[in-house]
């Protein structure tokens, strides 16, 4: 019997699927992958009804980072397709108003040509702090950033800034599901994840040792393994 499930990935912010490049191919061993496009719109909403569009009628769904909200987005409009769920270095909570000022100045800066700084200054906040030299990690950083370009990206960020407050609907996600962090994520902190991990029923918490906000080239074994275990469950 076929019991393949297709496998649906959603990048974060300024990320490509060079992302989880290090990861697909333990994860098409269990079925079919594809790779979200998350950058044609600039809310939440329409981001998901087009990624639900192309999908699969069932799929494992796994969103890292910006793609953990656009996930929230996609369980909020079509729970009965999400077979299995993955929160990557993601949060549930909304914007707060800082994060919303710094992403302001971020999409200035885009506008008005210094998007190459702009992912230079994000660089050291994505990786574990052993990694801030890096240039393998640091050129991975800026192959996606322009995989995306400055105008998605900043319709990235408007969604972003947008995007509700997904902390009550965790008590409402039903299926199997992972919260995978790293042990040093300076983006998103590993406290978000558990509090998400708390809220969802049954949630599985696992934290990458040695870890920042990028698990699947910073870790790509121990992020395998662990994407692999919730493919199995």
């Amino acid at each position: 019997m076929d019991n393949t499930m297709p496998i649906l990935l959603v990048p974060g912010l300024v990320s490509s699927p060079r992302i989880y490049a290090p990861v697909i191919p333990a994860l098409w061993r269990f079925g079919p992958v594809t790779v979200a496009n998350h950058i044609r719109d600039d809310n939440m909403g329409a981001i998901a009804r087009r990624i639900l569009a192309e999908a699969p009628p069932r799929f494992a769904l796994a969103g890292h980072s910006m793609g953990g909200y656009i996930a929230f987005e996609i369980m909020r409009q079509a729970p009965e397709r999400v077979a299995k769920l993955a929160l990557i270095n993601t949060q549930a909570r909304p914007d707060t108003p800082e994060a919303t000022a710094r992403r302001r100045g971020m999409i200035e800066r885009a506008k008005a040509g210094d998007y190459r700084g702009v992912l230079d200054d994000l660089f050291p906040g994505f990786v574990h702090p052993s990694r801030r030299e890096d240039a393998s990690l640091r050129q991975l950083v800026h192959d996606m950033g322009e995989d995306v370009g400055a105008e998605a990206f900043i319709r990235q960020l408007t969604a972003v800034i947008g995007r509700p407050d997904s902390r009550p609907a965790l008590a409402w996600i039903k299926c199997p599901t992972l919260v995978l962090t790293g042990d040093e994520d300076n983006t998103i902190p590993n406290s978000l994840s558990s509090e998400m991990a708390n809220g969802i029923p049954g949630a599985k918490l696992v934290v990458l040792p040695n870890c920042g906000h990028l698990p699947q080239p910073e870790q790509p074994q121990a992020c395998a393994d662990a994407l692999v275990a919730w493919l199995r469950d």
